[in-house]
């Protein structure tokens, strides 16, 4: 099949003009036609994507899927919503432009938890997304679409965007890599905003490499978004077989109640041996407990969802705010309960204050460590329906991803066990210091070619 090639193999097979991009096209947007119906992957399609195949550095016309709370003109963008049911936005994301400028081919817009809001793609108004892994099962989310469609081989590669662990969780729960880089690396403008001081679009792939691949050409500075760096992009794909040897290593968390006697757990110790084997000194760490950021996300997400979500009254976007959903609703109370005069410094002022002793923690100890290791989340999937009443529940499925996620940290997702009985299976979340995700892609890279987990590397 060629739908299953990783984006790195598509690339160097176009170029050696083995294959012809139109016929992996092809051969996708039949397997899209044929599955999509159960998986709910993708809410629109787009079969005949012009890109631009002149430049032989370019992405040569690869079917690329895309988050749908990113912008793209003429295509329909919903954030999951009814609200934006059918909204055509008149201009393109910065991500996707950069995409179609590199000779990208966008299929189509995938499903996702409504405004982004959740860790299971349940909260969708279009339906929940199921995990190709096993079809009882969750993709996670929020990007629980574009995780989903590389794990069943529905693109080539695809396009998310985390606030608090909505890319690396749900390539956890599918079996892919997902690379959530430095709050600033990669421009927000034209994405639907959810927590806007949290909000970080980033690639989702089969391998590293593919990963890598597409953070060289969505990263940089974007006179769109003020919150963008200045700082040179390297070129991620560069030294990315430098490996880990010297490298000093922090363990996060094996300890906790969550997952200490798991299998989790001793996926963890397992993925700290084959760094040692590699040349890294590893050693378990001490940090703040993760804990506290599930009431600091709470509290900052839900006051930005509160002021981002005001504009949407109908006038310029379509359906008017009853059509938000539920947990739309619980959002926005909450958030104007904690900025309403009287609680801000109670609940909000607080919440910042217990992020900046995050921040700090980080820091100090990346004083000591080039690099930390964790697992990605608590456990496997969990199966359809999960989410029920549970207003906390992806905050208790990210909960060890977001303290990084608060700190503005890079971190990506890479598989760390697979269970054969369920299909299912676990990741390894790698945390570098800001700007640093170049050294973070390498350990990643180096374990990813070390073991036996991605499904990809044979």
């Amino acid at each position: 099949m060629l739908r299953n090639l990783t984006l790195k193999q598509y690339l160097d097979k176009v170029k050696a003009r083995e294959i012809s991009p139109d016929d992996v096209l092809a051969e996708i947007n039949e397997a899209i036609d044929q599955e999509n119906p159960k998986l709910n992957i993708y809410l629109a399609r787009n079969k005949n994507p012009k890109s631009k195949l002149q430049n032989p550095n370019s992405l040569l016309g690869a079917p690329l899927a895309i988050k749908d709370n990113f912008l793209t003109k003429g295509l329909v963008t919903t954030a999951s919503s009814k609200v934006l049911e059918n909204f055509k936005p008149p201009y393109e994301s910065t991500v996707t432009k950069k995409l179609k400028e590199a000779g990208a081919a966008i299929i189509g817009k995938t499903n996702m938890d409504a405004w982004a809001h959740g860790s299971s793609t349940e909260t969708s108004d279009f339906g929940p997304t199921k995990n190709p892994r096993n079809l009882e099962y969750l993709p996670g989310g929020s990007s629980g679409g574009s995780a989903a469609a590389v794990a069943a081989d529905l693109c080539i590669a695809a396009i998310g965007s985390e606030t608090a662990g909505s890319i690396r969780q749900p390539a956890s729960w599918c079996g892919i890599v997902g690379l959530k880089p430095t709050y600033g690396r990669v421009s927000r403008a034209g994405v639907v905003a959810m927590g806007s001081s949290l909000d970080s679009p980033g690639p989702m792939g089969k391998t590293v490499d593919d990963t890598a691949i597409l953070l060289n050409i969505i990263a940089g500075s974007d006179k769109y978004d003020g919150t963008t760096s200045k700082l040179p992009v390297p070129d991620f794909t560069k030294e990315i077989k430098k490996g880990v040897k010297g490298l000093r290593i922090g363990l996060l968390y094996s300890e906790h109640e969550k997952i200490k006697g798991t299998v989790v757990a001793n996926a963890l110790q397992q993925a700290g041996k084959v760094f040692e084997n590699l040349g890294a000194t590893v050693e378990t760490a001490k940090a703040m407990k993760p804990d506290l950021a599930i009431a600091v996300y709470t509290v900052v997400q839900r006051s930005e969802v509160s002021s981002n979500l005001a504009r949407y009254d109908g006038v310029r976007y379509g359906n008017d705010r009853s059509f938000f959903g539920e947990e739309a609703r619980r959002r926005i109370m909450l958030g104007t309960f904690t900025l309403s005069k009287g609680y801000s410094d109670k609940y909000y002022v607080k919440a910042q204050q217990v992020r900046s002793m995050y921040i700090q923690n980080y820091n100090e100890l990346f004083e000591k460590y080039d690099l930390l290791i964790s697992p990605t989340s608590p456990g496997f999937a969990q199966k359809i329906g999960a989410l029920g009443d549970n207003p906390m529940f992806g905050e208790l499925a990210d909960m060890l991803v977001e303290p990084s996620s608060i700190s503005g940290l890079p971190g990506i997702n890479v598989p760390m066990y697979h269970d054969q009985k369920t299909n299912l299976y676990l990741g390894l979340n790698i945390v570098a210091p800001m700007w640093q995700e170049e050294r973070m892609i390498q350990a990643a890279y180096a374990y990813e070619q070390a073991t036996e987990w991605n499904a990809w590397i044979k």
